[in-house]
């Protein structure tokens, strides 16, 4: 049986660390719409945020992990 693909799309988007977890950015921070939210909430998702438990075992079945 071949090895399964990467899904590309994903693996441009999330960060895995060391120990196995899935980073990922927030949409808030990117497009035209930020200017009407607040400089704080921009500064609180301008952070990497690691996946739910329940999407990590799907995220690492499509990047072949």
């Amino acid at each position: 049986m071949p090895k399964l693909k990467t899904k590309k799309a994903l693996f441009k988007r999330i960060k895995i660390t060391g120990s196995g977890k899935i980073l990922r950015s927030h949409q808030l921070r990117s497009g035209h719409l930020r200017r009407h939210k607040s400089k704080q909430a921009l500064r609180r998702h301008a952070r990497p945020q690691v996946l739910h438990k329940s999407l990590t075992k799907t995220f690492k079945k499509l990047l072949g992990i």
